[in-house]
């Protein structure tokens, strides 16, 4: 049996399995990046937060204002500047200009607009004619290819249910197996 001054060297030696407890907590904080917040100063860290609704609110409500601010200035300076070249001219063409008691231009400026509306409308009908066709010519080709799936398929199955078949005794049928080998020369002939 060793002694108990055996027992405490053979603690302290390098090369024993047992380690200090100081040297893990060191080997710990060196981890950790330090000691770390003090119990206090952590409260205090999490008891303080910036979230407040009131605030939020008033801040979106602020940039919303400005943003509206900011557009009415630019309209404004669109009006006072309506010769620059920056801004397209929103002033109608003079042949379209009418005198005020003049129905009949006015009649035709109808005409034109419901005449315009049909136009629009052909050409809506026009475009979803067209989409309607494509769609249907992708149907049509996507119902092609699953038929000829579905028939390799069920020529696979057939095949593979012929080359299955065995005799009373286990061996495979040769009939089978002898005509589709002819059938892949014959295949390979032509």
């Amino acid at each position: 049996m060793m002694k108990k001054s055996e027992m405490g060297q053979d603690k302290n030696r390098k090369d024993s399995r047992f380690k200090r407890p100081e040297s893990m907590t060191s080997k710990n904080k060196m981890r950790m990046g330090g000691k770390g917040l003090s119990l206090e100063a952590f409260a205090n860290a999490k008891s303080k937060t910036d979230y407040n609704p009131a605030l939020i609110k008033k801040k979106r409500e602020f940039y919303k204002n400005a943003k509206y601010v900011s557009k009415y200035k630019k309209l404004k300076k669109h009006e006072n500047f309506p010769n620059n070249p920056s801004f397209p001219d929103i002033e109608p063409p003079k042949d379209e200009i009418e005198p005020v008691g003049d129905r009949e231009v006015n009649h035709e400026r109808k005409k034109k607009k419901k005449d315009s509306a049909r136009s629009l409308n052909e050409v809506y009908e026009r475009k979803r004619k067209e989409l309607e066709k494509a769609r249907n010519e992708k149907e049509a080709i996507i119902q092609e290819m699953k038929e000829r799936k579905e028939q390799s398929q069920s020529q696979r199955k057939a095949l593979r249910e012929k080359m299955l078949k065995r005799t009373r005794s286990g061996q495979p049928v040769m009939k089978y197996r002898i005509e589709h080998m002819l059938e892949k020369i014959q295949g390979s002939r032509s």
